[in-house]
């Protein structure tokens, strides 16, 4: 992630046919949201979309950008499924949209 700021997307439409799924695991009803590090997003992007796609707070966006550039990814938060795959696919859709190659994955996982 690079710490140049990058200006926020135009808006927020997504672009279906740009999404790759990437789901670890074979059945679950929650999915693990996991954050990539990459060597071209800025730095504050990645913080405006945790920001944004998933509500999370300054300190906590923050946090998760910083693991995430130190040791190459980081657990965003554990939503339902299908919640979980909507909030990546808006946040790819997002990342391509302002030119930036942003990744998470989901980790498929049981509750009881």
């Amino acid at each position: 992630m690079q710490a140049n700021p990058a200006p926020p997307p135009a808006d927020d439409t997504e672009t279906q046919s740009e999404l790759e799924w990437v789901v670890v695991g074979d059945e679950g009803d929650f999915g693990r949201i996991i954050v990539h590090n990459d060597d071209v997003t800025p730095y504050d992007f990645v913080i405006l979309i945790l920001r944004q796609v998933f509500g999370l707070a300054p300190n906590q966006a923050e946090r998760v950008t910083l693991r995430a550039h130190v040791t190459g990814l980081a657990y965003v938060m554990t939503l339902p499924i299908e919640e979980a795959k909507h909030r990546v696919g808006r946040a790819h859709g997002l990342a391509r949209q302002a030119g930036f190659p942003l990744a998470f994955t989901i980790e498929l996982e049981q509750r009881q």
